[in-house]
């Protein structure tokens, strides 16, 4: 059942379950963790997103809560995100291939690579509320620093992480961490972002 403090605006009641609740949870349970299985389940998830010419052109660093990826990580948080992201059970670093190899391997289109890691780290949110958890995905660090701790291939970019875990107790956090759950979900009219006959002029049903 939907809380009604996540209801989006109207036009979302008809969209499927998993994605009319969606929402970037701020407050994580602190003491939940993912097992192995369900890490797996949800790389399963994003590597079976679609591809440009099955190129594949994202990457992965998992980061479970107390793991020493997790400690590169909080180390390079912004200020911002230094207060609710530690408190997640894991999170899923994504890096995108953006040239080729030494080898010359490498997606064949390498201008896609941000389309299909976005559609990859989207199956993975999708599979996390399927499995009842929340995620949060957010650019809030420093990835040069983040990537070059962990060995990341300089033609690879590191681009986002996806907090997942289990929603926490409001109450149990700072007031500004707390307050970003009570954010109005709003999106943009369809009038500005579908266009029909060319640029600028809505779709209109």
């Amino acid at each position: 059942m939907s809380d009604p403090l996540r209801a989006p605006m109207p036009g979302a009641e008809s969209l499927t379950d998993h994605l009319r609740d969606r929402w970037s949870v701020s407050v994580f349970e602190p003491t939940h963790t993912l097992d192995d299985t369900e890490i797996e389940l949800l790389l399963r998830a994003a590597q079976w997103a679609p591809s440009a010419g099955n190129g594949q052109p994202w990457g992965y660093l998992v980061a479970p809560r107390g793991s020493a990826t997790h400690d590169v990580l909080l180390a390079h948080l912004s200020r911002g995100n230094s207060g609710w992201v530690p408190r997640a059970s894991a999170v899923f670093i994504t890096v995108a291939q953006t040239a080729p190899d030494p080898d010359g391997n490498g997606p064949k289109w390498p201008t896609y690579s941000y389309y299909d890691l976005g559609q990859s780290a989207a199956h993975l949110t999708i599979q996390a509320a399927a499995m009842g958890l929340a995620a949060h995905q957010f650019a809030g660090f420093d990835h040069a620093a983040v990537g070059e701790a962990l060995g990341v291939p300089e033609w690879w970019q590191v681009m986002t992480g996806i907090a997942v875990g289990v929603h926490g107790d409001p109450a149990s956090v700072d007031p500004v961490d707390a307050e970003r759950e009570q954010r109005e979900r709003i999106r943009k009219p369809l009038t500005e972002i579908a266009y029909a006959g060319g640029w600028g002029q809505p779709w209109r049903r």
